[in-house]
C-alpha cells in the first residue's frame, strides 16, 4: 500500500508539472484542470509500468500514447485544439536525467579522463545514456503525435455523437 501513494504521489507532482508548463504557455484557463488531468494520467501510468519492472522507454511511450488519446474527445469537450494540452502534459516526462549523464559522461571522456579503462566506460555511458534519452524522446513524440494524426477532428465529432446515440 506504500507503493501505491508514492506512486499517487510522484503522479500528482506529474500533473502539476504539466500545469506549470501549461501556464508557461499560456494555455487557456478553462484547459487548467484537462492539463493537469492529462499530466497525472500520465505518470500515474507511467510510474506503474516502472514498477511493474516495464522498460522506462515503453512506460514513457504507453503514457504519452494515453495522453493523444484522451487529448481528443477533451478537445471537443472544452472546444481547444488537443496540442495545448498534450504537449505541457508529456513535457515532465522528458528525460533530464539520461541527457544529464550523457552530457556529463562526454564532458568527462572529453577534458578530464585520460585512463582507457575509464574511457571504455565513458564511451559505454554515453551511447547507453544517450540512447536512452534519444529513445525516450521519440516514444513521447510517437505516443503524443500519433493518435492526433489518426484521430481528426470529425471523426472525434462522430465517435461524441455515436456515444450520443
Amino acid at each position: 500500500m506504500t507503493e501505491f501513494f508514492k506512486i499517487l504521489e510522484v503522479a500528482i507532482w506529474s500533473g502539476v508539472a504539466a500545469l506549470g508548463f501549461g501556464i508557461l504557455f499560456n494555455i487557456p484557463k478553462k484547459a487548467i484542470f484537462t492539463v493537469f488531468f492529462l499530466g497525472f494520467i500520465a505518470g500515474l501510468i507511467k510510474f506503474i509500468l516502472l514498477h511493474l519492472n516495464t522498460n522506462i522507454i515503453v512506460a514513457s511511450f504507453a503514457g504519452a500514447l494515453t495522453v493523444g488519446f484522451l487529448s481528443m474527445p477533451l478537445a471537443h469537450k472544452i472546444h481547444q485544439p488537443p496540442v495545448v494540452f498534450s504537449i505541457p502534459a508529456v513535457i515532465p516526462m522528458i528525460p533530464g536525467y539520461f541527457a544529464y549523464k550523457t552530457v556529463l559522461a562526454v564532458m568527462n571522456f572529453t577534458f578530464i579522463e585520460t585512463e582507457s579503462a575509464k574511457r571504455g566506460e565513458l564511451i559505454n555511458d554515453i551511447f547507453s545514456n544517450g540512447f536512452t534519452m534519444f529513445f525516450i524522446l521519440i516514444s513521447l513524440t510517437i505516443g503524443v503525435s500519433f493518435p492526433l494524426l489518426l484521430l481528426r477532428k470529425t471523426t472525434v465529432k462522430n465517435m461524441s455523437r455515436k456515444l450520443e446515440d
